[in-house]
């Protein structure tokens, strides 16, 4: 429950998106938050909305799909 309040705290402050070309992205979303911006940087990193994580993207994404959040 900690994760999901930290990750919606997360998400609801980042208002910018992914533009490096470097960068894939995904839509997410959940029944707790709105839709956001999920990144693979080009170092590994997750980002949300433009916001380096300092998370490794595939751990990230695992978290998130875990706790009912999906991704396309």
């Amino acid at each position: 429950m900690k994760r999901v309040v930290v990750l919606s705290l997360v998400i609801l402050a980042c208002f910018t998106s992914c533009k490096d070309d470097d960068v894939s992205c995904v839509s997410c979303s959940n029944e707790l938050t709105q839709t956001f911006t999920l990144c693979r940087e080009a170092n590994g990193d997750a980002s949300v909305n433009g916001e380096d994580t300092d998370t490794d993207y595939d751990v990230y994404l695992s978290n998130l799909t875990e706790q009912g959040t999906s991704c396309n």
